[in-house]
């Protein structure tokens, strides 16, 4: 990925911290995935591991004369040369995940407050530009949908409720009718007692190159309406726990 190859890796922030998985929908296999850099393409099958890339930069930064946004691997954007950071993650596929960035020493809003997740080269797919934080809010819970076809990811989705659960939530505000956010002045290490890490519930949608149906996504939308955090025992005193858990 040499777009990137001068970025610094967020791998002191990154910490993968727990997987929740569903026996009747996945069976034990190996890892056959040997694509470990997100620029790169490859064919999955489930429980193979996916690599995929999360670059944090202006929301101008991710689109091209300003006009067509492109894959943060693509050069023309030349994001190594510009303010931006990136993390990587490697989840296996159809297993639902939590991802999180620790942000006691790696503030968004300083790397233009906009995240993208992306993946692949000549079958390069991204997501839309999300917003992270500016100088007065920050959003600290996201999810993300991976979809495939064929085993090939074609689509990232960041998928929003509207807001519904920090619904009647003081700490919260809800900004663009879409996003739950959390005064920048309230974290740790900005004048606050909130950890105001990112997490970002991962799922998977599609086909595996098996033609394997892909289930997580329809897992996630069937818990929506319980605190998925009850599903990771040593999660009780994360980072969202302290706003009753609103995930």
């Amino acid at each position: 990925m040499p777009n990137l190859k001068t970025q610094q890796l967020l791998v002191p922030f990154l910490i993968f911290l727990a997987t929740a998985t569903f026996p009747s929908d996945i069976k034990a296999s190996t890892d056959t995935n040997g694509v470990y850099l997100p620029c790169s393409d490859t064919k999955v099958k489930i429980s193979d591991g996916f690599t995929f890339g999360i670059a944090f930069a202006s929301r101008d930064s991710f689109f091209f004369n300003l006009s067509h946004q492109l894959s943060p691997c693509d050069r023309r954007l030349s994001l190594s040369s510009l303010n931006s950071q990136l993390a990587v993650f490697r989840p296996k596929l159809d297993e639902i995940s939590l991802l999180t960035i620790n942000t006691s020493s790696f503030f968004p809003d300083t790397y233009g407050g906009y995240m993208v997740a992306f993946a692949g080269r000549k079958y390069a797919a991204r997501s839309v530009p999300a917003f992270v934080a500016n100088s007065t809010y920050t959003v600290n819970s996201f999810t993300l949908v991976l979809e495939f076809q064929k085993g090939r990811l074609q689509n990232l989705y960041w998928k929003r409720d509207g807001c519904a659960s920090c619904a009647g939530k003081s700490n919260f505000v809800c900004l663009n009718k879409q996003d739950c956010a959390i005064k920048i002045s309230d974290c740790k290490n900005r004048g606050g007692s909130v950890d105001c890490s990112i997490g970002i519930q991962l799922a998977f949608s599609g086909t595996d190159k098996h033609l394997a149906v892909l289930n997580s996504w329809y897992e996630v939308e069937n818990l929506r309406q319980y605190s998925l955090y009850s599903l990771y025992s040593n999660l009780r005193d994360s980072l969202t726990s302290q706003y009753n858990k609103f995930f």
